[in-house]
């Protein structure tokens, strides 16, 4: 009988690296720590983050939000570009929460992967602090999961959580919007973080022949844009005008996204040409060989963020806007639905 002891077999032989996940937390804290604001009572590290609401709010209502970036990712593996995919992980959850008029407060984040590569993980977490601290949203707390045989080498995978606060009585549900009123569009960074299926196919049918540059930008650099956090300007935008109502434009596009914040009998008629469309997407367009309404169901389009006003407040609204950095475009208007769409563009 053999009475030799098995070799021993550590979690690392397994595949988990506890080191690695320890020095990823020393290369992250400090980021994190830039992001801390009102309300924040303990750090990074502990088993439950806590956030005190402000004491500002006299019946404030928790607003939530959670969302991933999507099959973007996949070029962030094969361009080894992962510095600006956590700020497109924050802006799909804060630009959410926003909608609804909320303040963004804290945000908690899951990077999952097979093998933990510390220096992916840190640009990753890094471009989640960097969305965190330009949205006023604290990065309280996370999860990095280090699963082997889950992920192909060199992938991840990744989840956010976004949680704010609104006045109960400021709360946007969009019902007091009503014929006459204005749409304004704010503009997108590019493709945002949605779409990226079709432009992936789009880059593949397109081969080796791709635009140097489009907007100004490397191509890879403009296809990677991560999505514009709108916080801070349509914060301060909603604390100086009466806005009735917001819509965040990603999957669906502008054809799907604004009736979700239009009440019942009303209708959104959006002027052609009234907003430009950029190379990036005037590129997928032309290569994909889809028709506009394609276009306006599948990306942003060049429209991020819809603001629907009074009439009378649209100029002042504008004005509030692009004095914080936002670039405004006056779209269409809000008109009586007949038996058409909820959305048209013509």
């Amino acid at each position: 009988m053999n009475s030799t002891p098995p070799t021993p077999l550590s979690y690392k032989d397994a595949g988990v690296d506890i080191d690695a996940g320890d020095a990823l937390v020393d290369r992250i804290k400090p980021l994190a720590k830039k992001t801390m604001r009102e309300g924040v009572l303990a750090g990074i590290g502990g088993f439950g983050a806590l956030f005190e609401v402000p004491k500002k709010y006299k019946e404030p209502v928790l607003v939530s939000g959670t969302d991933g970036v999507g099959t973007k990712l996949k070029l962030a593996f094969e361009w080894n570009m992962h510095d600006t995919v956590g700020i497109d992980l924050v802006a799909m959850s804060v630009n959410d929460v926003l909608v609804q008029g909320a303040e963004p407060l804290f945000f908690l984040d899951y990077f999952a992967c097979g093998k933990l590569d510390v220096d992916t993980a840190a640009a990753v977490v890094g471009g989640i602090a960097r969305g965190c601290e330009l949205s006023g949203c604290a990065l309280i707390g996370g999860e990095t999961a280090e699963m082997p045989g889950m992920y192909p080498a060199g992938e991840y995978d990744l989840a956010g959580f976004a949680v704010g606060a609104v006045e109960k009585s400021k709360i946007l549900t969009g019902q007091d919007v009503k014929p006459g009123d204005v749409v304004l569009g704010l503009a997108s960074a590019g493709v945002h973080s949605n779409g990226f299926s079709l432009v992936r196919k789009v880059i593949e049918r397109a081969g080796t022949d791709l635009p140097a540059t489009l907007d100004g930008k490397p191509f890879r650099e403009a296809v990677m844009e991560p999505t514009h956090l709108y916080v801070k300007p349509v914060l301060e935008a909603l604390g100086k005008h009466p806005i009735k109502a917001l819509a965040h434009i990603t999957g669906g596009g502008l054809l799907e996204n604004i009736p979700r914040v239009l009440p019942e009998g009303t209708a959104a008629h959006l002027k052609k040409g009234s907003w430009p469309q950029t190379e990036l997407f005037a590129w997928l367009q032309k290569v994909a060989g889809i028709d506009d309404i394609e276009m306006n169901r599948t990306f942003n389009n060049g429209i991020g963020m819809v603001v629907v006003i009074d009439a009378a407040e649209a100029a002042a609204c504008s004005a509030t806007l692009r004095a914080s950095g936002e670039t405004v475009f006056e779209i269409g208007a809000i008109a009586e639905r007949g038996t058409g769409a909820a959305v048209i563009v013509g």
